[in-house]
């Protein structure tokens, strides 16, 4: 199942927390992600959040456990507890490059296929899962789906936004034409017309409403 291998001091109990942040996380396989489109996103994140990544590191916990660690300047939050203005720092499970562990061994535990990746000075849109209970680790709902970066004046995610409004039906009276216009144009998609959708459709519950599905 996993296309790594853990060689350090505490290979089973490191291997054993990996199998854990993979089963907490809502996916069934790191390397063939199940699709998840907007709605199921907003339904599955813990907080949504976008800013501007200001440092990524990787480093092997006290348990054997590889991690990235990453930090987020938050500029607006549309779900979720955290603060606007707020330093926003997370582990995700895997290193962003093999390392040689303490003891000689080479330690290949690179964050899987299908995960998010990171880098600093980028904008992004994160759609926060909540952390897993016994590691404190986490990652993106939908893993990469669920952050896209700024490009452009656009949003777009790992694999170009596909099947991020496959199956999406809002009550078009919400919405003005560009956020018509996106809910059926592949792609990357406008900032401020996707971010304004996200937020009032979390602040007016449009998916508790039903005038989101």
């Amino acid at each position: 199942m996993l296309k790594y291998l853990l060689l350090c001091r505490k290979p089973v109990a490191a291997l054993a927390a990996a199998l854990l942040v993979l089963l907490s996380v809502p996916m069934a396989h790191a390397t063939k992600l199940k699709s998840q489109n907007l709605t199921q996103l907003i339904q599955s994140a813990d907080s949504i959040i976008s800013g501007t990544v200001t440092a990524v590191s990787d480093g092997i916990d006290a348990s054997g456990v590889p991690y990235t660690e990453v930090t987020i300047a938050v500029g607006s939050v549309a779900k979720g507890k955290v603060k606007d203005g707020q330093s926003y720092t997370f582990r995700q499970f895997g290193l962003l490059k093999p390392k040689v562990a303490a003891n000689g061994h080479q330690l290949l535990a690179i964050s899987p296929e299908g995960f998010p990746r990171w880098k600093e000075d980028e904008y992004v849109v994160a759609f926060m899962f909540k952390k897993a209970s016994r590691t404190g680790l986490q990652t993106t709902a939908g893993m990469a789906q669920g952050k896209l970066r700024l490009e452009n004046g656009k949003l777009v995610n790992q694999f170009n936004n596909i099947g991020l409004f496959d199956g999406v039906d809002i009550n078009q009276k919400l919405l003005n034409a560009e956020q018509i216009n996106m809910l059926t144009s592949p792609g990357a998609v406008d900032a401020t017309a996707f971010m304004d959708l996200v937020g009032r459709a979390v602040a007016e519950d449009w998916i508790g409403k039903g005038e989101m599905k």
